[in-house]
């Protein structure tokens, strides 16, 4: 019931109009007639969970029904997180001041729980600083994020009405990422997505993935026009030339012209391990997608996500086999 609970749904909130215009894309793709599309999307919804997205990123429409049983779907991550996470405890990922709070040994940057400050104390914070990062104290994909200049405000005391009035959650210092990371995009911290499953014999990195920004914005999140490539776990390089999630594919970074594919990421094995260790701080959250940060002195955590993304998993340019993630996840979680 609760797969088919999931399906109707999605059913009555779906974006019909979204749900038309993916089967004109893929009709435009393939040539299919469009009642052939939809039909097949509305079959693989019901077979595997895949909602209409899943079908157009993931290119279902190229795939043999025994490669689309091996995609993690929306339906089938959703299943993953209620088996794995404890709701009790989200509450520890989705603020950021009580996930800094909770984690401190491993955020390695001085932060303020605006909220919770004087203007004294603020002041005092940003008396040394050229620029600050503001973030809201919930919400994703980067959304209400900013790098603010001192200098641009007339006094702190404006700076800090703004900031009220914003309803700003959290403010920290920006931080200076490894310079090999900073060639390939210095505009924003380009993390790593890195994720951790814990099961009856501890915690195990399923995949990871280094997340660049592209535009000239501070964050490095797709929603906002970054890219991704997937890291090989065993020797910290990149595998495949990045992608986004308008399915463009970048041997280079349109910006600095740096090659993608191949780079190695700095300090891979210490952020392998900042991971491990922040897995065990709440137990009760199994399945976590962590962004870290790469300083020119040691992997940070920026924040921690208590339903890691799913769809870049597996994308086109990253799955030459056309094989999903599923059977990875199978190695350390049983019934799925």
């Amino acid at each position: 019931m609760g797969k088919l609970s999931y399906i109707l749904g999605r059913a009555l909130r779906m974006d019909y109009g979204e749900l038309f215009r993916t089967v004109g894309v893929v009709h435009g793709i393939t040539g299919r007639n469009r009642p052939a599309v939809l039909a097949d999307i509305v079959s693989c919804g019901l077979r595997y969970g895949a909602g209409f997205n899943d079908y157009l990123l993931c290119e279902f429409y190229n795939l043999t029904p025994e490669q689309r049983a091996t995609y993690v779907t929306r339906s089938v991550n959703n299943t993953l997180v209620q088996m794995l996470n404890d709701p009790e405890y989200y509450k520890y990922f989705d603020y950021k001041s009580a996930f800094y709070s909770t984690f401190a040994e491993f955020i390695g940057r001085e932060w303020l729980d605006f909220p919770a400050i004087s203007k004294e104390q603020f002041a005092e914070f940003v008396k040394d600083k050229d620029a600050i990062i503001v973030k809201p104290n919930n919400g994703t994909g980067g959304k209400g994020v900013e790098k603010l200049t001192i200098a641009d405000y007339k006094s702190i005391d404006m700076l800090f009405s703004k900031l009220k009035e914003d309803n700003i959650g959290v403010v920290e210092e920006v931080l200076k990422q490894h310079p090999g990371l900073n060639e390939l995009n210095p505009y924003s911290v380009n993390t790593l997505r890195i994720v951790t499953i814990r099961n009856e014999t501890g915690g195990h990195i399923l995949y990871a993935h280094l997340r660049i920004g592209n535009g000239g914005r501070p964050v490095d999140n797709l929603h906002s026009g970054g890219m991704f490539a997937p890291i090989d776990l065993d020797t910290g390089r990149i595998q495949y030339p990045a992608y986004d999630k308008d399915r463009k594919t970048y041997e280079k970074h349109p910006m600095s012209g740096v090659t993608i594919q191949g780079m190695q990421i700095p300090l891979w094995e210490q952020a392998k391990e900042l991971c491990l260790k922040a897995s065990e701080v709440v137990p009760q959250m199994r399945y976590v997608g962590w962004d870290v940060a790469v300083t020119p002195e040691r992997p940070v955590l920026v924040e921690g996500n208590n339903l890691p993304g799913y769809d870049i998993l597996q994308m086109p340019p990253h799955t030459p086999d056309k094989i999903g993630m599923l059977p990875r996840f199978r190695e350390f979680v049983d019934g799925i």
